[in-house]
């Protein structure tokens, strides 16, 4: 039975359907050109080679290079959130330190085990594509990234209402710092202090980066399993964020 002034979906047409799922196939061909070369092998001329497509064809879809990236970037932000968020919703509700440190782990086997996804979305800004858009302007990619901050950003703001980290007093942050943060305290989904959104850039940082510098390889000099101090850096971050309890160690030696 429908309520009262619901709306039942009309089909899609024959045209649409075909429409949908080239669309899909580009975009699942764009994926695997990248794994397989790189961003520097991802060009709409390949695509369609590989499509057995004509380029011209393929502008009728995407109409450059730089909105068929941010496409991709939108479906693999989605792709890690959409893991992160599973896993967290495994923990009760109330398990705010858990899920943190769930969804952090998540997010660094997504990355290890994606590396130029990762290099794609989380690497050097490209010209045209990712213009960090607000509002309604927003691009698809910009959506799909703030989706992936605020399951990180919701955690935090859920644990600092149920119990009070240690951050520090806005009077207490550098001036030149406050306006920035400040600024961006905006895209929080509720109201935070100040010295929590420093807390969270702060630890983002350093989570982000150790597992950057894995992706990439950059720890191989001193380490040949990383997993161990990305488990340091965690219990560190918990402790940082004044949950030590949170911190447990992984089921498995994966981190899964």
């Amino acid at each position: 039975m429908f309520e009262e002034g619901s709306e039942v979906a009309q089909p899609l047409s024959r045209r649409d359907r075909l429409r949908a799922a080239t669309v899909a196939e580009i975009r699942q061909t764009a994926r695997a050109l990248l794994v397989a070369e790189g961003i520097e092998g991802l060009s709409l001329r390949a695509i369609a080679r590989e499509m057995g497509m004509t380029a011209p064809a393929l502008y009728r879809y995407f109409p450059s290079r730089e909105d068929l990236l941010e496409h991709l970037i939108a479906d693999l932000y989605d792709e890690v959130s959409d893991a992160m968020e599973a896993a967290r919703d495994q923990l009760p509700a109330d398990d705010i330190g858990g899920r943190l440190m769930t969804v952090s782990r998540v997010f660094r086997r997504w990355s290890v085990d994606h590396p130029r996804e990762f290099a794609l979305i989380f690497g050097s800004p490209i010209p045209g594509v990712r213009k960090e858009q607000t509002g309604e302007q927003a691009d698809v990619a910009s959506v799909a990234g703030r989706r992936f901050g605020l399951v990180f950003g919701d955690l935090v703001a859920r644990g600092h209402a149920a119990k009070p980290m240690p951050v520090p007093a806005d009077g207490d942050i550098e001036p030149a710092l406050r306006l920035e943060l400040e600024r961006w305290r905006k895209e929080f989904p509720v109201p935070v202090p100040l010295g929590l959104v420093q807390l969270y850039l702060s630890c983002w940082v350093r989570l982000y980066g150790i597992v950057t510098m894995e992706v990439f390889g950059h720890l191989d000099f001193a380490l040949d399993d990383a997993e161990p101090l990305f488990e340091a850096e965690l219990r560190g971050l918990a402790a940082l964020l004044g949950m030590p309890e949170a911190y447990r160690p992984p089921v498995t030696a994966a981190g899964r």
